[in-house]
């Protein structure tokens, strides 16, 4: 905040000087103190409330520079002819002689002779000597009276309290206007109703310069440094951006590196078919249970309703899994390689782990980690698999861990979540397959056959009336997946199963497409086992994709579902085996004490027999 006094001829200049230095751009604002209300008064000037204004070619410059000094100025009521006499006048009088105005000097001399005569005819009345200037002086202190130039008060310090207003100029017509006006005697700003004052930048300055009023802020004060301290700095800037730029260089070298290195690739000559995934297809069973290791035993399927059985084969020593994919070549894009590149950069305990690819014609196919169990739709379809609420809960934690982790990855979506994606490795720990390549996947043909009905049973229905869906789907979509399988897990009742309808898998889908109020979904009723399950369904399968939620929403939830249980088989089972162990224990502790307790008995028999 920057205080000017000086005459009204020399602000305008001081103004253009301001602006020529850059200090009008909003940083300051400037207070031109008009004592005498000169600058804005009189005809001194071309326009009194334009005190810019010139005429001349630096006007609208001076303009620009005025935006920022409001100037305070005596405040300004009118003209009377005569001096009131009563002691509160509703207006203060301001100076005028019929139609001109007085001198101010001439009238607060005025003023301040009929304040002597008071304070001297007060003094003699009281006893005292008229040359007694100290006790005159003392009289005039403490005092209000109205003079021609107003209302005058002065405090017990001997000054006079005037009264003040604040012009600030209209940004739009370029005048000056009061805005406010200072009470002296009350101190007290009051604001004009329907103004308001434009501060330079639109904000209020503030109190304290951000370096202090004389720059004595340590932050701010300029260290000088000698030329050796100089040099030092610029070359360690300049050894930090070589830095910098290398490490970008050598990340960029080592990316194409890696894209040509091509870790993914498969060659098909190392690539052995398994001899009894051989025997399946020749058997061409739909379901092989081998019981071995586990009640649950080894789930492989073959040609179905709603899939094809997982082709084995063994690479490296390995048993993997082979998708072939039907596809006559496969062009090697750099948007292909990075796809390839991700796959194997992924690492989560709930993805089945990428192998790699081979794309020699006509054995194009994708390998993955085989899971011995089968798929999450081949258990819930066996019927001599026994499943409690502890283990649904279990493989419908890890599928959210899944999903959760593609969706926060790069990744980002699944596009194909179905329970036949779902598979279950030897360990009960269920992976999410079929993620990711989008660039492999085939379009959709235009085939109107059952089994591609049923394969679209998951498909939510935005992406269903889309002629052309994303390869990768979409997050909202993966939801509604989720929600599907949800309730294959809840109900066991098959993919999409409604109560009380046998619909094949084109009127479901057509039904779903159509968008009818209410929506076409899925039974979710779950019985009295739980009600909020059944609630969860029905939120991720929602038709609007806003009120779906996230996994990370979902996985909240099922914690508050089965918080006594952990999320993991392996953990359930042992926790089960450790409840059957201590209730072994005291099983046998109990037979213990009862055949102790028999002993006795037959003891005490004995003896009451033998002589």
């Amino acid at each position: 905040v920057v205080y000017v006094c000086c005459a009204p001829e020399t602000l305008r200049e001081l103004m253009l000087q301001a602006g020529r230095e850059g200090l009008t751009r909003g940083d300051f604002a400037f207070f031109y103190i008009d004592i005498f209300g000169a600058s804005l008064q009189g005809a001194r000037f071309p326009e009194p409330q334009r005190p810019w204004r010139r005429g001349d070619r630096h006007d609208a410059s001076a303009r620009q520079a005025f935006e920022v000094s409001p100037p305070p100025a005596p405040r300004p009521t009118g003209c009377t002819r005569t001096r009131p006499m009563h002691p509160h006048p509703p207006r203060a009088p301001t100076l005028c002689t019929g139609t001109r105005p007085m001198n101010f000097i001439a009238a607060a001399f005025h003023d301040g002779v009929l304040l002597y005569a008071q304070a001297v005819n007060e003094t003699l009345a009281r006893g005292g000597s008229i040359a007694n200037a100290s006790a005159i002086t003392r009289q005039m202190w403490n005092r209000t009276f109205y003079g021609v130039t107003g209302f005058l008060k002065i405090d017990e310090n001997g000054d006079r309290e005037s009264d003040y207003s604040l012009w600030d100029m209209d940004p739009v017509r370029g005048d000056f206007q009061i805005v406010a006006n200072y009470n002296g005697t009350s101190k007290k700003i009051q604001m004009v109703p329907g103004r308001k004052i434009h501060w330079p930048g639109n904000v209020v300055p503030s109190d304290v310069p951000p370096c202090g009023f004389d720059n004595s802020d340590p932050l701010c004060r300029k260290a000088n440094l000698s030329t050796l301290e100089v040099l030092s700095l610029i070359v360690s800037l300049i050894l930090l951006a070589i830095t910098v730029t290398s490490f970008f260089i050598y990340r960029k070298l080592q990316l194409e590196k890696e894209l040509a290195a091509e870790l993914w690739r498969v060659r098909w000559e190392d690539v052995q078919m398994s001899s009894l995934e051989k025997h399946l297809r020749s058997a061409g069973s739909k379901l092989t249970l081998s019981l071995r290791g586990s009640n649950y035993g080894s789930l492989m399927t073959a040609e179905g309703q709603f899939q094809v059985y997982a082709k084995m084969a063994y690479y490296k020593g390995n048993l993997v899994a082979v998708k072939h994919l039907n596809r006559k070549r496969i062009e090697l894009t750099r948007k292909v390689l990075f796809e390839l590149k991700h796959m194997r950069d992924v690492q989560n305990e709930h993805l089945t782990r990428f192998i790699g690819a081979c794309t020699d014609p006509p054995n194009i196919c994708i390998l993955t980690e085989y899971c011995p169990r089968g798929s999450l739709q081949d258990i819930l379809e066996n019927e001599s698999i026994t499943l409690d609420w502890m283990f649904r809960y279990s493989l419908t934690h890890d599928i959210v861990k899944g999903m959760q982790f593609l969706h926060n990855g790069v990744i980002v979506s699944h596009g194909n979540l179905k329970s036949s994606n779902c598979v279950v490795d030897s360990r009960f720990v269920l992976k999410i397959t079929d993620y990711g390549l989008e660039s492999f996947r085939l379009a959709p043909d235009g085939d109107d056959s059952h089994a591609l009905f049923a394969k679209k049973l998951w498909t939510a229905p935005e992406l269903l009336r889309m002629e052309s869906p994303p390869a990768r789907g979409t997050q909202k979509g993966d939801v509604y997946s989720f929600g599907i399988i949800l309730q294959e897990i809840a109900l066991r009742n098959g993919v999409f199963y409604v109560e009380g309808l046998d619909l094949s898998p084109k009127e479901i889908i057509e039904r779903v497409k159509s968008g009818e109020r209410p929506s076409f979904r899925p039974s979710a009723n779950v019985g009295c086992h739980m009600e909020e399950l059944g609630q969860l369904m029905q939120h991720c399968w929602a038709e609007d994709v806003l009120e779906r939620p996230d996994f990370n929403q979902i996985k909240v939830q099922l914690r508050k579902f089965n918080r006594e249980s952990s999320s993991n088989i392996l953990d359930n089972l042992l926790s089960r085996m450790e409840q059957y162990a201590n209730n072994l224990e005291e099983l046998v502790e109990e037979r213990t004490q009862a055949y102790l307790e028999e002993k006795r008995k037959a003891e005490a028999l004995l003896y009451q027999i033998l002589p």
